[in-house]
């Protein structure tokens, strides 16, 4: 198959779009089981020495380390790129200012992301995904000789299926490329439709590896009366508040991680791997993505006032992990935050009006969403992904009412979204060492101010 002479067609990249979704959810699901092994291999080594007193928390974050500054090493020696949540990259290349370097991505941030993850950092396996999805997608198009807006579609398309697969939340990978990445996406029939195919191919090939479960197991709660909406307006606009200090506070601690030089940079994946390490043994629900912490704050095995330390603690360690530069994503850290605060909030409001607020839980949902609008400003994405994460449907109303809430209050307090921001600061740092490199500027990046 060729594209000389424009013979390629619409249905040829339909085709293209079907193939790469199907590869996209076979990686995440490959990158999840590899994820889940690590995990349960690294708890099983500590497990065994949890007679000895000393080694007991020494083991863990010896574990940690090692795996954190292997992971490090990957990403600083072969592919920088792969820092972090691997989005922004995304989006710098359908903008055509980032390349895809997939011979290089795909093997780095699959393991980096599993090493990382299974170590116990908090960051989530979206990002990974997203990242490997658009790459996979790259590489088709190489493999297939197209180019130009078809290479574009087949991007755009594996980071939808990227998506899909992480949360098998097909419908929210189309919306999040269609909304997240609006600036940079070419709209047209068959582009759109080429993301449509590759995330619901991304689901079918992950569902039929890991089961057609809800990405997140939990009640299904009935319909909020609609006396209580304004109380989803309040915890909206203090989400609203809270997305906007988290991505503060992000690029505050990534650009402090940036000030290291030296053997302090050089080692930093040790202690950082040690320090999660060892909180995986003294809080492990301040560690990991929050895919353990969501069903326990969920279940009511957290005490009232312990969830607002949760909140406070993976608050922290989320800019610590990120920060820090280990490849990872933070939808999932963000969702965890948003269900632990919610439900912390929804205890109170079904204390004070209880015929408005039937279960706390609800306001865990609404939370969820509410915090990704907030920090992502992409408020439809944040409401479907929830509603499949979560299959609670009958709270649509509320998470509409909460996320929109919050993406005006985060607009109004002048928050920006986040990938925009990180998609901006990946350029400067790109620009000043080619600078210093002598090898030539990187494209100025243009971008709707308004978002």
């Amino acid at each position: 198959m060729t594209d000389a002479g424009g013979r390629w067609g619409m249905w040829g990249l339909f085709l293209a779009s079907l193939i790469v979704g199907g590869l996209v959810g076979l990686v995440g699901a490959g990158f999840q089981l590899a994820v889940r092994w690590a995990i349960e291999a690294r708890a099983a080594l500590a497990g065994l020495v949890q007679d000895v007193t000393v080694l007991r928390w020494a083991v863990p974050a010896v574990l940690s380390a090692a795996m954190v500054w292997l992971a490090y090493l990957l990403v600083r020696k072969i592919a920088p790129e792969t820092r972090g949540s691997g989005v922004q990259e995304i989006e710098g290349a359908l903008e055509g200012v980032r390349p895809t370097r997939w011979k290089r991505v795909l093997p780095v941030k699959f393991a980096s992301g599993v090493l990382a993850l299974g170590a116990g950092m908090v960051t989530g396996r979206e990002g990974p995904t997203i990242q490997m999805g658009g790459n996979l997608g790259r590489m088709i198009a190489d493999g297939l000789r197209l180019g130009g807006d078809k290479v574009h579609a087949l991007i755009a398309a594996g980071a939808a299926g990227g998506l899909s697969a992480a949360f098998n939340a097909p419908l929210a990978g189309i919306v999040f490329v269609v909304e997240e990445m609006r600036p940079e996406f070419r709209y047209s029939f068959v582009s759109v439709t080429g993301v449509a195919i590759a995330s619901a191919a991304s689901a079918i090939a992950l569902r039929a590896v890991m089961g057609q479960e809800a990405s997140l197991a939990m009640v299904t709660y009935g319909v909020a009366p609609l006396a209580s909406l304004w109380m989803f307006v309040v915890i909206g606009a203090v989400f609203g508040a809270i997305g906007v200090a988290f991505n503060h506070s992000l690029i505050g601690s990534m650009n402090l991680f940036d000030r290291l030089k030296g053997r302090a940079l050089a080692l930093s994946g040790l202690w950082v791997g040690a320090i999660i390490g060892l909180l995986t043994w003294l809080a492990p629900d301040m560690t990991g993505g929050g895919y353990a912490v969501m069903p326990r704050a969920l279940n009511g095995e957290i005490g009232l006032w312990v969830l607002l330390a949760v909140f406070v603690g993976r608050f922290a360690t989320t800019m610590f992990s990120y920060g820090s530069g280990v490849p990872g994503g933070i939808f999932a850290p963000m969702l965890a935050l948003g269900t632990v605060f919610g439900l912390w909030f929804g205890h109170f409001a079904q204390a004070w009006f209880p015929h408005w607020a039937p279960h706390p839980g609800i306001f865990a949902v609404a939370g969820m969403g509410a915090l990704f609008a907030a920090t992502v400003r992409a408020p439809l994405t944040g409401i479907i992904l929830v509603i499949e994460m979560t299959a609670n449907y009958t709270l649509i109303l509320p998470l509409i009412v909460t996320c929109l809430t919050a993406t005006v209050v985060a607009h109004a307090l002048g928050g920006r979204p986040i990938y925009t921001v990180l998609l901006e600061r990946t350029l400067a740092r790109s620009l000043a060492a080619d600078q210093e490199g002598n090898t030539g500027p990187t494209p100025p990046l243009q971008r709707d101010p308004v978002k």
